[in-house]
């Protein structure tokens, strides 16, 4: 492994100390229609990655992941209530990328039937998507890229010449959606600025495309944004809130119907972000600082329940499965400064994270040490990395990064190591037209924990392989890409290996490292513009394996099979009326496999899914918007691509978790 990163480190280290040494200020360079490499960022959906825009979102107005995702056919969202939604980019999940909201990596998975954190869309500003090999300072551990969530703030909604402002919005939707509202205030005085919102939802269970109701799947998120921020000699301070919960009565496992099992119980998932961040407000060449601080929290809480066929093996009763309470409490930071050079800029800073994570171990079961795992982890690290734009058509964007990671289990065992990270992005471009690039990334991840949720079940004897290695990941992309005046469009095959990720092995008894697990395909993007109209498409082929063999749907914590999917869109205005029509289809091929088969599990069917919105906003009631939204028009019954398949284990049946039928939604907004 150490020799397939030397020539990555070699391309990053020579890149890095040429540009710095050349400090002759050359003038900026008129870039053609298509770079990868532009202000400083990566494009990321030239690459193979997604970009949710602010733009998307106002015209989608998403109530959960699944349809804030629902024109990228690179991401796939697991099914059921809203907070069993996961995303997994290629067939991998989110843990395994570097997941951020403003910043605060959002930590790992918890629990494969839940997500690892409420992401309330209605707080959500942009998405990028960054898949495969991520920048050094996109964060710790980015294995297989990385997830950017970004908020809405006071200059998001402040109209130009206006000190304060307002904005409100109601829906209601049949099939379960019931009642959204949202409440936003903000404004700016001298020097400070500040941003209010509150957001909440109330639904019932909704029914699938064949009129089955889905048990436990009422809307019920929640959540409060608050910002205030203070600008002054250069420099611009904001403390940041954010809440977001769920609380409503679920199945027990949300992801999956198991059983036919209608019974549900009471359930509270929730997160909390508090942070520090300084930026710069009149940057030079050498001083162009961020700085960040935060605290983090995720708490899952499930009351006791008795499930009768669940027998404890010590006295044979039927066995409680709970209390269970999942907590997460982080504190970490960043400081980075970019450096303004010839060609490009150099980005360097360091990054820490120091966290703590409590498991409610069947506090009732007999066979438990009871009630309470605890372990932690700590991470620290430095990072590189350079964007440069030369006038050949050479892009270059390269990097190093090296972290220190401590492991300390619920045995008190301790595991520490250090390791390098490195990655690398050329692309050369032809003409105006087209362009070509390549890029690979080795990511030392540190110790993988995987997903800490299944010590709850465990007993005094389970402990860490005394071997437990860190892991690692290795990407590698290659791609072309083209555009003219008003259309574009890209192709990028990726290849994704993690290995030596957690996984929790029953049989043997220990927390341990996995086999290679691996996606491999290719994704396809074309949009264009005609005046008033916008059409895109997106496809994606993504195979998925495990140690060489086809990854079973079994809803884990890492892979899934995603197969072959798509998305076509458009979207179309209509000035003279104010209006904007637009729809969304989502495809999936079936997908099957000799080894799904022989494992029990039904063949994934074939769906397309269609999605219709009109937006008019009434000329007469400035800053008012009218929506009529359609979801799901042609009432398919299907499940989303990476949730479980239908299954028969022993006297457990287990099926997916549908996705709703056809619902329709109204809603209003009001700018003030």
């Amino acid at each position: 492994m150490r020799r397939s990163l030397l020539p990555l480190t070699s391309v990053s280290v020579l890149a890095l100390m040429t540009a710095a040494a050349a400090q002759d200020v050359a003038s900026p360079i008129v870039l053609s229609t298509i770079t990868l490499v532009a202000d400083g960022e990566e494009n990321i959906e030239s690459t193979g990655g997604a970009v949710v825009t602010a733009e998307d979102i106002e015209l989608l107005q998403p109530a959960d992941v699944s349809e804030l995702f629902a024109r990228e056919s690179a991401l796939t969202v697991s099914g059921g209530a809203g907070p069993s939604k996961r995303i997994h980019v290629f067939g991998i999940e989110q843990s395994k990328l570097a997941v951020t909201i403003d910043g605060v990596p959002q930590g790992p998975t918890s629990w494969h039937h839940t997500g690892s954190n409420v992401i309330d869309p209605a707080f959500i500003r942009t998405v990028e998507v960054e898949a495969g090999a991520a920048a050094a300072d996109a964060g710790f551990a980015a294995s297989a890229g990385a997830v950017r969530y970004e908020t809405v703030g006071a200059q998001d909604l402040l109209e130009a010449g206006r000190s304060s402002g307002g904005r409100a919005a109601l829906s209601y939707g049949d099939n379960g959606r019931g009642l959204s509202a949202s409440l936003a205030g903000y404004g700016v005085y001298n020097g400070f600025d500040w941003f209010v919102m509150l957001h909440g939802q109330s639904g019932d269970n909704y029914e699938s495309g064949s009129g089955y109701e889905m048990p436990g799947t009422e809307l019920a998120a929640k959540g409060a944004l608050m910002k205030f921020g203070y600008e002054a000699e250069g420099g611009r301070f904001e403390l940041a809130y954010e809440r977001s919960q769920d609380d409503a009565d679920r199945t027990i496992k949300m992801n999956m119907d198991l059983n036919g099992d209608t019974a549900v119980y009471p359930l509270d998932v929730d997160s909390e972000t508090l942070s520090l961040t300084y930026t710069a407000t009149t940057p030079t060449d050498l001083w162009d600082p961020v700085a960040k601080l935060y605290i983090s929290s995720t708490n899952y809480w499930r009351p006791n329940y008795i499930v009768g066929d669940l027998i404890d093996p010590v006295d044979g009763s039927a066995r409680p499965n709970g209390d269970m309470e999942l907590d997460r409490d982080s504190f970490g930071g960043v400081v980075k400064n970019t450096f303004t050079i010839a060609n490009g800029t150099v980005t360097t800073g360091i990054d820490f994270a120091d966290s703590e994570y409590m498991i409610d171990n069947y506090g009732d079961h007999s066979s438990a040490p009871g009630p309470v795992w605890n372990l932690s982890t700590f991470q620290v690290g430095a990072f590189a990395q350079g964007r440069f734009e030369f006038a050949n058509g050479v892009d270059l964007s390269t990097g190093l990064r090296y972290d220190h990671h401590r492991f300390s289990d619920w045995n008190n065992k301790r595991f520490t190591d250090s390791g390098a990270s490195a990655n690398a992005t050329v692309s050369y471009r032809f003409n105006d037209m087209f362009e070509v690039f390549a890029g690979a990334s080795h990511s030392w991840m540190g110790f993988d924990m995987g997903e800490y949720a299944l010590l709850h079940a465990r007993n005094e004897a389970f402990i860490t392989d005394p071997n437990f290695e860190p892991a690692t990941a290795t990407n590698y992309k290659v791609g072309l890409n083209a555009s003219g005046n008003n259309w574009r469009g890209g192709l990028t095959f990726f290849d994704t290996r993690l290995d030596g990720v957690g996984d929790y092995d029953v049989g043997a008894g220990m927390l341990t490292n996995a086999e290679e697990g691996r996606s491999k395909g290719f994704t396809l993007n074309a949009s264009y513009d005609w005046q008033d109209t916008r059409i895109g498409a997106t496809y994606t082929k993504a195979d998925v394996t495990i140690d060489g063999e086809f990854a079973l749907p079994i809803g884990g914590t890492t892979f899934m099979p995603v197969g072959d999917l798509a998305t076509l869109y458009v979207d179309h205005a209509l000035p003279q009326y104010n209006l904007t029509l637009g729809a969304t289809v989502e495809w999936a091929s079936s997908l099957d496999d000799a080894l799904m088969t022989d494992a029990g599990f039904a063949e994934h069917e074939s769906y397309t899914v269609v999605n219709a919105y009109a937006e008019w906003k009434p000329e007469q009631l400035a800053g008012t918007k009218l929506r009529l939204g359609v979801d799901n028009l042609l009432d398919e019954n299907y499940y989303e691509r990476s949730s479980y398949v239908q299954r028969t284990a022993g006297s457990r049946q287990i099926d997916p978790a549908l996705a709703p039928g056809r619902t329709v939604t109204l809603g209003v907004s009001k700018s003030f």
